[in-house]
């Protein structure tokens, strides 16, 4: 079959592998689309150490092609989303409810980093009945392609932000994950919605998925301009959606005292990320740093097919261009180098 794979630290390219086979509990997954995430771009460029001949992608859908024998709830036909963490449901760590990090930290991330991704016309997912979800009738492959990654990364930034029902919330860049953070937020009920990024077409999305301000941080101090707008409080929650250093600080900043921080961004750069001491409160003004990796998992899936199903939002304003399976080489590189005004490629296969 053909696949698109890391060749090596900064080498991209298309390959041949053979087709994978379904394990008792796994299934095989015949693609139809997809979508390049920035998290593919800092693993080429080795985020997480050297890779060779291993396949990317973790953002897909397809039909289910084949099934061991101990699946019980999927079957060959089945149109299904695949979350883009897969954990291992047996694991201490998913017992203990953190499936993310089954097997290690970030082990539930395996697609494209463990394991060959799905950038290929055909790819295994372990632990089928507990990491697959149906897509019904009336949900298109390219609104539910968003569930594996953007969505559920994007509402686990709201989530963990634990933003309140009219409380104040900022949101640091505004990618596909930003973007969602900026819906979550708004689901969550917050009162005022503060989007920081310079792109025009970020900003317009920004504002349809629910933004009440935009902060452009190119045009002067975005936590100057943040402060101003809370009435100098402060907000109650702020996202970082990018994974630097500065807009990690700047959140910090710009949180009050008992507010949270959440880090949805990938900090694919540096040895260290800083903590602004003064802005902590020397360590002592109750303010929680939240991580997460994006949860996996068929309910996680089935919750936010069910939020497309009831017409709640759609993720395909996202989609700025679409490409051929045969053209994700360019695909790549327009991701990578963020060309054309490019927020997210889809892959029709």
């Amino acid at each position: 079959m053909k696949t698109f794979v890391m060749k090596g630290l900064g080498q991209v390219g298309f390959g041949d592998k053979p087709m994978p086979t379904a394990g008792p509990n796994d299934a095989i997954i015949k693609t139809t689309k997809a979508l390049i995430c920035t998290s593919d771009s800092h693993t080429v460029h080795g985020a997480i150490g050297p890779r060779e001949n291993l396949t990317l992608g973790h953002e897909a859908v397809g039909i289910v092609h084949q099934v061991g024998a101990q699946v019980k709830l999927f079957k060959p036909g089945d149109r299904v989303v695949v979350g883009a963490i897969t954990p291992d449901w047996g694991d201490l760590a998913s017992q203990a409810g953190h499936s993310s990090q089954s097997g290690g930290p970030l082990g539930g991330w395996k697609f494209a980093n463990t394991k060959d991704g799905v950038f290929a016309e055909f790819f295994h997912v372990n632990d089928a009945d507990a990491n697959l979800a149906l897509i019904p009738p009336g949900v298109s492959d390219e609104s539910a392609v968003y569930c594996c990654d953007m969505l559920s990364t994007g509402f686990m930034a709201a989530e963990n932000g634990d933003v309140p029902i009219g409380g104040a919330v900022a949101v640091f860049a505004l990618g596909p994950v930003g973007l969602m953070s900026i819906a979550g937020a708004k689901f969550r009920g917050a009162g005022l919605i503060i989007g920081v990024d310079s792109a025009p077409r970020r900003q317009e999305l920004a504002r349809y998925y629910g933004a009440d301000a935009i902060v452009d941080h190119t045009a002067g101090d975005p936590v100057k301009k943040i402060m101003e707008l809370t009435g100098g409080a402060g907000v109650d929650c702020a996202i970082e959606a990018l994974g630097g250093n500065e807009p990690f600080q700047n959140a910090i900043r710009v949180t009050k005292a008992g507010g949270t921080i959440s880090n949805a961004g990938y900090h694919g750069a540096g040895e260290f990320v800083s903590i602004p001491r003064v802005d902590w409160g020397v360590g002592m003004a109750e303010k929680t740093i939240r991580t997460g990796l994006c949860p996996g998992g068929r309910l996680r899936m089935e919750r936010l097919i069910r939020m497309l199903q009831a017409g709640r939002i759609d993720p395909t304003k996202m989609t700025t261009h679409t490409f051929r399976f045969a053209e994700l080489d360019k695909a790549f590189e327009t991701m990578d180098k963020k060309l054309d005004g490019v927020i997210k490629p889809l892959i029709v296969f």
